[in-house]
């Protein structure tokens, strides 16, 4: 069978609801009361009710102890799914969520599904317990025992960047400095003050490049999505449903030691694969979410996306080419860096911001004529990466 004749996601599901609970320091609430806030603003923004719900598919929570937290969600809210999963693969989650969800409408798994996740790590942990809760997901055999938790996996990644081409502090430090401008504009947004390049290099050394406003917030709070097929979407009179257009995925390592290249990411094949089913390219692309739990991690992520060569991503954002008037406008809420992080559902923040984009709800951050979004989510020492297309037609 040809590549092109093959059957894909392409156009097959929408995100017809999308909701988000309170954000950054949200004392007293648990992850399920996150996930289900967030969740009860996405049904009500598709005009449906919870019993319509016949898919439940969720991130786990370091502050919850459910390992079936898609289940815990559904009993939670009283949905009696007929399809459920509580998926893994670190910050690529949500976007792997998306991808099986547009799957499993495709393929008659289920009809409509709860896409949801909420975490408690700033006021539900306290900053030891969710460290630690992050470290101990690494090799207990080969990798903690050197000192080697997960800050440090990217912080050498983004070392051997500097080293191999000629990368800045100042640069990495622009990532920063463009994400909290961003933030500035959204309602809601964690940190709203502005910041500095020289800020950002006098925040103190949390490991070597990496500043302390070079690394991603510790939050609270909750994102939740409904996914249906697009023939529902319009039955359903959805006045602008936004399509999963294109998805992929890569696994490289488990390991950081086994890395293939400590500079070059999943990126590369997880987004050729979601352009090629997608139909279209990096220059088509009008707003991104790059995954960004540090300032390193957009830069070497922006050039295996295709979005500049590889080696000039500082250039590229020392250029402006990542906000307002650049090339791609990238994590126009802010980022994990700004806006909000509260682990697993971090990534799910970026495919909220995206959506809302394309809807053309954004206000005062709204990028002008958005039509085609990426979301790019990634994790474990860059071990895991997938990647989601949106777009507002359906050109089936």
């Amino acid at each position: 069978m040809s590549s092109k004749s093959k059957e894909t996601i392409r156009g097959k599901a929408a995100v017809i609801g999308i909701g988000m609970s309170p954000v950054g320091q949200v004392p007293g609430k648990s992850p399920l009361w996150l996930a289900a806030n967030a969740a009860n603003k996405a049904l009500a923004d598709a005009g449906i009710g919870r019993d319509q719900v016949d898919g439940v598919l969720c991130g786990h929570a370091f502050a919850a102890p459910f390992h079936r937290f898609s289940v815990a969600l559904s009993e939670y809210m009283g949905i009696r799914p007929t399809f459920s999963n509580t998926l893994q693969v670190s910050g690529a989650t949500a976007a792997t969520m998306f991808n099986i969800a547009a799957a499993a409408v495709n393929g008659g798994l289920a009809e409509t599904v709860l896409i949801a996740g909420g975490d408690s790590l700033l006021t539900g942990m306290t900053p030891d317990m969710a460290l630690r809760s992050m470290t101990e997901s690494r090799d207990q055999q080969y990798e903690m025992p050197f000192g080697i938790p997960v800050s440090n996996t990217f912080a050498m990644t983004a070392h051997r960047h500097m080293k191999d081409y000629g990368t800045t502090a100042e640069q990495l430090a622009m990532v920063a400095v463009t994400q909290r401008n961003h933030a500035l504009r959204t309602p809601g947004a964690q940190m709203t003050k502005p910041i500095t390049v020289e800020d950002v290099l006098n925040s103190g050394l949390v490991t070597t490049p990496y500043h302390k406003l070079d690394c991603s917030l510790i939050s609270d709070g909750g994102a939740a999505f409904i996914v249906t097929s697009a023939e529902r979407a319009k039955s359903l009179g959805i006045k602008k449903p936004i399509y999963i257009m294109g998805g992929g995925e890569c696994y490289t390592h488990e390991h950081i030691f086994l890395m293939p290249s400590v500079t070059t990411t999943g990126a590369v094949q997880s987004s050729k694969l979601a352009y090629d089913m997608a139909g279209y390219g990096p220059k088509d692309i009008d707003v991104a979410g790059v995954y960004d739990c540090f300032t390193g991690t957009v830069i070497m992520v922006l050039e295996d996306l295709g979005f500049c060569p590889k080696g000039e991503g500082g250039r590229f954002v020392q250029d402006g080419g990542m906000t307002y008037g650049g090339a791609v406008p990238c994590n126009t809420n802010g980022g994990l860096l700004s806006f909000a992080h509260p682990g697993i559902p971090g990534a799910l923040f970026h495919f909220h911001e995206v959506i809302s984009q394309l809807r053309g709800e954004c206000g005062q951050r709204q990028v002008a004529g958005a039509e085609l979004g990426l979301v790019h989510n990634l994790g474990a020492g860059f071990a895991t990466a997938a990647t989601t297309i949106l777009g507002t037609e359906n050109t089936l």
